[in-house]
């Protein structure tokens, strides 16, 4: 495709193994990795992110649990590049905040099974704070949904930063 984003490009081109290895990365979810290789290639990066997040919605709960161990409590230490630049806000935070996302965190996963996962970029750690008070007061099911949407979001951001070079 001729007039292809240069990224776009590129990514096309990988061999299969290497776009799935650098898709499951980026997404943590074996699903949506198998998924985009399979629909290479993708004629604009909108249909490439439109595809992302028809398999994020596509995507059993056994996979929607494996894309979230893909990712770190929101105030813990981060383990890839990726979690710490989504993550940057919350280490400015004051102790009162860590500790409140500290706990935060621990009633989430008791009350829900899971980590708490929200898109944190762009996001202080009090904003993430209060997006989780008000979250534990979703039913199970609004929360699997708001989990997707999440998770879909944060695909975009790590594809987007896949498709311009980014680590």
């Amino acid at each position: 495709m001729a007039d292809q984003e240069p990224g776009l490009a590129a990514f096309d081109a990988m061999p299969e193994d290497v776009a799935y290895k650098v898709l499951l990365a980026c997404c943590s979810s074996p699903g949506v990795a198998r998924s985009l290789v399979a629909g290479r290639p993708y004629p604009s990066i909108r249909v490439f992110f439109d595809a992302a997040d028809a398999a994020v919605a596509r995507l059993p709960e056994s996979e929607i649990d494996l894309a979230l161990a893909g990712h770190p409590r929101i105030g813990e230490r981060a383990d890839s590049l990726d979690s710490a630049r989504e993550q940057a806000e919350v280490t400015t935070a004051t102790d009162d905040v860590r500790t409140a996302l500290a706990k935060g965190n621990h009633a989430y996963e008791e009350r829900f099974g899971h980590i708490y996962l929200v898109c944190a970029t762009g996001k202080s750690a009090e904003e993430l704070l209060a997006l989780l008070t008000d979250r534990l007061r979703n039913t199970p099911e609004v929360e699997r949904r708001v989990v997707r949407a999440e998770l879909a979001k944060i695909n975009r951001i790590r594809l987007g930063g896949l498709l311009a070079g980014q680590p």
